[in-house]
Formats: C-alpha cells, structure tokens, sequence
C-alpha cells in the first residue's frame, strides 16, 4: 500500500522486489558470477605473463599451468553451480530449447554436433579439460541464444552437458548436465 501512494504522491514509480522478471535476474545474475570470476583470474595471473606472445610452446603451457593451478587453489571449494546456479542452469535450458525448438535448427544443431566429433567424456570443475580430447565447437544457432562471454571463457559442448571453460587456464569453470538433448 505504501508503494502505490508513493507512487500517486511522487509520481514515479517505485521498484518492488517481486516485479523483477526471473529470466532478466537469472542472466544479470549470471553476468555477475561470470565478471566476479574474470577479476578473480585477473587478480591472479598477475606476474604470469599469460597474455604475451612467445613463440615457445612451453612458456604456454607453463603459464596455463600456473594459472590453472592458482584458479583450482582459489576454488578449491567450488561445486557444480558455482556459476551454473539452479536458477541460472534453468533460464539456460528455456534458452537451449528456444534454440531446438524449431525442427530444422534441432535438426541442424543435432547435425552439427554429430560433425563435430561428439565428445563424450566426464568433466569436472576446477579441473583441465583434457588436452587430448578434441574441442566440440558449439552450433552459431546455439550460441546466439547465450549470453556472451568475455574472450578468456567459452562455452563447449561435452556429451550432454554445457561447459564454461577459461581458454586462457584451460580449466573447466562450471557446467550444465544434461543441458543438451
């Protein structure tokens, strides 16, 4: 009752918490989580050179290396959900089924998987995504449906589940089970 006469009285309206549309708050959300990651790695990879050009292969690896390693120290607690929360993990199968919903672009995406070396294989968080095993691209009808990610991260595809990976560390972030069908 209070908002309404402030708002007759004053004029403008006045936000209540429970107006907040769940999708909006679920990405703004994760927008958060996924800056709140960011300026920890660059918090960090200060004094490792991760960004400078070499032309020695084992400089790159030593520095992922290191990161990777100050990332897992960093988190050592993080779960699945850190950043995939249900709610967040939610709001990204609305938009992973938006993206399928159409039979061609289901018939598309299942194609362009199937191209793209499938890749079955267990990921966990915290931990590198193995150099071995191939990089499954994510379908473009996929990713337009996504909100997007800062340079060093990446989302990819592994069986059924959707992957944040951090490109620069090579380290598994967080990811979705069963987010593809």
């Amino acid at each position: 009752m209070v908002t309404s006469l402030a708002v007759l009285l004053l004029g403008f309206p006045v936000f209540v918490p429970g107006d907040v549309n769940p999708q909006a708050a679920a990405i703004l959300d994760f927008e958060k989580r996924i800056d709140d990651y960011v300026n920890l790695t660059k918090r960090l990879s200060k004094g490792i050179p991760v960004n400078e050009p070499t032309d020695q292969p084992h400089l790159i690896l030593e520095r992922q290396h290191e990161l990777a390693r100050k990332l897992r120290e960093a988190r050592k607690d993080v779960k699945q959900g850190a950043i995939f929360t249900p709610d967040i993990a939610k709001e990204f199968r609305r938009l992973l089924g938006i993206a399928m919903a159409a039979q061609k672009n289901n018939a598309d995406i299942q194609k362009s998987l199937a191209r793209a070396e499938p890749v079955r294989l267990l990921v966990r968080i915290n931990e590198p995504y193995p150099p071995e095993v191939p990089l499954q691209s994510t379908p473009p009808t996929i990713l337009l449906n996504l909100p997007r990610l800062p340079q060093q991260l990446e989302y990819r595809i592994a069986g059924h589940a959707l992957v944040l990976r951090d490109t620069v560390a090579n380290l598994v972030v967080d990811l979705i089970p069963d987010a593809i069908p």
